[in-house]
């Protein structure tokens, strides 16, 4: 045997072995490609009403939360069919490195420009950090990708075209979808209220809460890191906590009522300044908290149904004022000569125009913006400090207008619901440019235990004008009724029964609230 037919057996030993060393690696990537994708699309069938809401949280897939939800367990399982007859096998292994490939993309872009990252996975895959499974699929997909190089692709017009060019073109085209689905969920979300929730992970995280042991109470305001309540039963009192609710006070108002018949007292504390307002008998007075003396009275205010104190001197109010006693918003100015300016045109009357316009009225500070939402339907609007609205917006629901049954008493003079109504967003409140509204609504592929166990609410910026996401507070006790809301820069207050609760805002939130 010469030294050419040597060499010639070595290099067929060699060409044979490296065969072999193909064949196996094909088989083994294959193999575990199989059990991934049986495993994985199995795990979200078994578990798939979890797999479909923790996928309309996204913030890249919202919008496409069903279909993808559907349609992700089912291609995973028609690949791991193709992998396992070897007629198809090529298709199921390019199919699978693409899936993979998309799966990568999509956690890459969660990781680095995802507002909030939620969970999609089931079984052992949902227990991986973001991170881990980032390599858990890099890993699978240099599988993929270097078994498929081992294949060249025969030869089209002429031209041989080898596997690594459709590879690239692959990546590219994969990494194009996460990104255009990313895009239009986006502008679904926004422009098209498919009325799906997101929940990112603890914008707000429960802190401290106190048993008052009466239901009477109701939130009148911080200041000077305290919060303040208000008693409707004992209305010359007002009892403060402070910010983590541990410090109790209780201070009682020096006052004399002169005879001055009374019939629904409140209190608002803002800065250093605490109000007595009752709209029944248009009264307002004001004292300084160092003492809880009342000193002066604002004279010649109007009659009003609810008012918040802008400062010292001014008052936004809503009041009835027209034909059918339709809500108003307006502003009382107290300095020099008592001045009232209503503003006509704000409220969007529906229906009846009292019930179809009612709702909570706020101000921002910190924008100098009046909010006012409506309790019976989806609508919000925002006003400048004279009134001349901004923007007229939307909360999440799909609730457009307000079904409400009037009935007329009195010969026309007062106005009742003569049958239940749904309240829509029955609580709100604003910090800076924020939005906060306890909605009554569940949305599309939300958990109903979440809504038996606590109440949702949901986040919106009014300066832009966008939904953001939704939290829960979670009941304290069997009783499910919640009366007030406030926000703070570093704390979420409620009332919910007799119990006061404190939330401490965390990044999420707060990197979202935005000074003047």
């Amino acid at each position: 045997m010469n030294i050419f037919k040597v060499h010639q057996l070595y290099k067929l030993s060699i060409m044979k072995m490296e065969t072999r060393y193909k064949t196996i690696l094909i088989e083994a990537v294959c193999l575990l490609y199989i059990l991934l994708f049986i495993y994985a699309g199995v795990s979200k069938i078994l578990d798939f009403e979890n797999f479909q809401v923790q996928l309309s949280q996204s913030p890249l897939l919202s919008a496409f939360s069903l279909e993808v939800s559907w349609s992700v367990p089912i291609i995973e399982l028609i690949i791991s069919l193709l992998l396992i007859l070897p007629k198809y096998r090529f298709v199921g292994l390019f199919s699978a490195f693409t899936l993979m490939t998309i799966f990568t993309a999509y956690i890459f872009i969660m990781l680095n420009f995802s507002p909030f990252i939620p969970c999609s996975c089931g079984g052992i895959l949902g227990k991986m950090s973001w991170k881990l499974h980032l390599f858990f699929n890099l890993f699978f997909v240099v599988l993929a990708g270097y078994v498929l190089t081992i294949i060249r692709v025969a030869r089209i017009n002429n031209k041989r075209f080898f596997i690594q060019r459709i590879i690239i073109v692959n990546i590219i085209c994969s990494i194009s979808i996460v990104v255009i689905l990313f895009v239009l969920s986006e502008k679904i979300m926004h422009q098209e209220n498919p009325f799906l929730r997101r929940y990112p992970p603890h914008p707000a995280e429960f802190s401290n809460a106190v048993e008052l042991k009466f239901n009477s109470y109701y939130i009148a305001g911080f200041s000077g890191n305290r919060l303040y309540l208000g008693n409707y039963t004992t209305p010359l009192q007002i009892t403060s906590f402070d910010y983590n609710l541990k410090d109790q006070k209780l201070h009682k108002i020096k006052f004399d009522p002169r005879e001055i018949p009374f019939k629904v007292v409140s209190w608002y504390v803002k800065d250093d300044y605490f109000y007595l307002l009752d709209g029944s008998v248009h009264r307002i007075f004001k004292g300084k908290i160092k003492n809880w003396k009342i000193e002066a009275e604002l004279a010649d205010s109007p009659f009003f149904t609810k008012a918040i104190p802008i400062d010292s001197t001014r008052i936004l109010f809503r009041t009835n004022r027209g034909e059918r006693l339709t809500n108003v918003v307006g502003i009382f100015t107290s300095e020099n000569e008592p001045k009232v300016q209503y503003f006509d045109n704000l409220l969007e009357i529906q229906g009846d125009g009292i019930f179809g316009t009612d709702g909570t009225l706020m101000y921002s500070t910190d924008q100098k913006k009046i909010v006012y939402v409506y309790y019976y339907r989806n609508g919000f609007v925002v006003s400048d400090i004279n009134g001349s609205a901004i923007f007229r917006g939307n909360t999440i629901d799909t609730v457009k207008h307000a079904n409400i049954k009037v009935s007329t008493l009195k010969k026309g003079t007062e106005f009742a619901i003569s049958s239940p109504a749904l309240a829509v967003n029955p609580s709100a409140a604003v910090y800076r440019n924020l939005l906060f509204v306890r909605s009554a609504v569940k949305g599309k592929l939300e958990n109903h235990q979440l809504w038996e166990k606590s109440f949702v609410l949901d986040v919106y910026d009014f300066k832009k004008n966008l939904y953001l996401f939704s939290f829960p507070i979670y009941h304290t006790s069997s009783n499910k009724s919640f009366s007030s809301l406030l926000v703070t820069k570093e704390h979420i207050y409620a009332l919910l029964g007799s119990d006061l609760v404190v939330y401490e805002i965390k990044n999420d939130l707060k990197k979202e609230m935005n000074s003047k």
